[in-house]
C-alpha cells in the first residue's frame, strides 16, 4: 500500500476572479485524483489536501505554477489513512474567519523555528507567548507558558485582545497551527497599539518537525477526521496533557456528542465512548434513548404515543 501525505497551505493574494479559479482548480485536482478542502476568496487561499507522495508532488506544481502562488508555503506530513472523504472547493468573504478588516501588509515581525527555538532556549521570560487558536485546539497541546485569550471562534480575537492591552509595550510571539491566523491577529493587535509583535513563521506544525522534544506539550489539533496529530515522538512525557472528560484516564481524542441537541466538542476515551454510545454524559445518554424510541414509535404511526413517552 502507498504511503499517503497531507499538505497544509496558505497565501493572502488578491485573487481576481474567485469562482473561474475554483471551477480550474477543481478540475486540476479531481484530475490528480487528490482529496481535501479548499477555500477560495478574493483575499487569497487557504486548504489541505491528501494524496500519495505523487499525487501530492504534482499538486505542489500545479499550485506553485500560478504566478500569484509562487513562493506559497506547504507544510506536509506523512499519515495512514486519508482524512478527506472527498474533494471540495469552496469560496468565502473571508480565508480565516476574522470579522474585521485588516491591513495585511502591517502584520508582526517574521520568527523562523530556528530563531524562535534559539528565543525561548535563551530566554523565555524575555517575551510572551500568544496562542491565537481556539479554546479547544489550546486545550490539547501548546508551546510550554502560551498564554490564550480564551476564545471559542477567531471571530471573537478582536474583542477578546481587550484583555490584554496592558501589555502593548512587551514583545509578544503569535502562534497558530499553520500561520494563516497570526497574520490577521499580528496585523490587527499593530493596528491597536502593540507595539513588538511577531509571529511564529508556518506555524506550529513546521516547528514540529525542526524541534520535536522540546517547547511542545501535548498535541496539535487539525481540521480533518484526525483532529489531533503528533508534534513531539511517542515516548515524550510531554505527547498527551488532557483527560478524558468523563473517567478521567489520560486521554486526547476528541469526539462530538451523539445527541443532536448537545453536539459538544469533548475530550472522552474509547470505554467512556461505547459506555456511553458516543455522548459525552448519562444525562445526553438518556436524552439520545428517547429520541431512537421516538423514531422508532412515529415510525410505526404511533406518534401520540411517542410525544406522551417523551413529555
Amino acid at each position: 500500500m502507498e504511503k499517503l501525505y497531507v499538505l497544509l497551505f496558505y497565501k493572502f493574494v488578491k485573487i481576481e476572479n474567485p469562482e473561474k479559479f475554483k471551477e480550474e482548480h477543481l478540475k486540476s485536482c479531481n484530475n490528480l485524483g487528490v482529496l481535501g478542502r479548499i477555500i477560495v476568496a478574493e483575499e487569497g487561499i487557504n486548504g489541505s489536501v491528501s494524496g500519495t507522495k505523487e499525487q501530492i508532488e504534482n499538486y505542489k506544481i500545479i499550485l506553485a505554477s500560478e504566478e500569484i502562488f509562487s513562493g506559497i508555503v506547504f507544510k506536509e506530513e506523512e499519515i495512514l489513512n486519508h482524512p478527506f472523504t472527498k474533494m471540495q472547493i469552496k469560496i468565502k468573504d473571508e480565508i480565516v474567519n476574522f470579522g474585521v478588516s485588516v491591513n495585511l501588509e502591517q502584520n508582526g515581525e517574521y520568527l523562523d523555528s530556528e530563531k524562535f527555538y534559539e528565543l525561548y532556549k535563551k530566554s523565555p521570560e524575555a517575551f510572551i507567548i500568544l496562542d491565537t487558536r481556539n479554546d479547544y485546539e489550546y486545550k490539547i497541546g501548546k508551546f510550554k507558558n502560551a498564554i490564550h485569550l480564551n476564545i471559542k471562534t477567531f471571530r471573537q480575537f478582536p474583542e477578546a485582545l481587550k484583555k490584554i492591552e496592558n501589555l502593548k509595550d512587551k514583545k509578544i510571539i503569535t502562534y497558530c497551527t499553520g500561520g494563516i491566523r497570526c497574520e490577521k491577529a499580528s496585523a490587527y493587535m499593530k493596528e491597536k497599539g502593540f507595539k513588538n509583535v511577531y509571529q511564529l513563521k508556518d506555524g506550529i506544525l513546521n516547528f514540529g518537525k525542526r524541534f520535536p522534544d522540546t517547547f511542545w506539550e501535548g498535541k496539535c489539533f487539525v481540521f480533518d477526521k484526525r483532529m489531533v496529530t503528533s508534534i513531539n515522538s511517542p515516548e515524550s512525557e510531554d505527547d498527551i496533557i488532557t483527560n478524558c472528560e468523563n473517567c478521567g484516564d489520560v486521554c486526547d481524542l476528541y469526539k462530538n456528542c451523539r445527541n443532536p441537541e448537545c453536539d459538544r466538542f469533548v475530550i472522552i476515551c474509547l470505554k467512556c465512548q461505547e459506555k456511553l454510545i458516543g455522548c459525552c454524559s448519562v444525562e445526553c445518554k438518556n436524552e439520545l434513548q428517547k429520541l431512537f424510541i421516538k423514531k422508532a414509535l412515529t415510525k410505526q404511526g404511533r406518534r401520540i404515543k411517542a410525544d406522551n413517552l417523551l413529555n
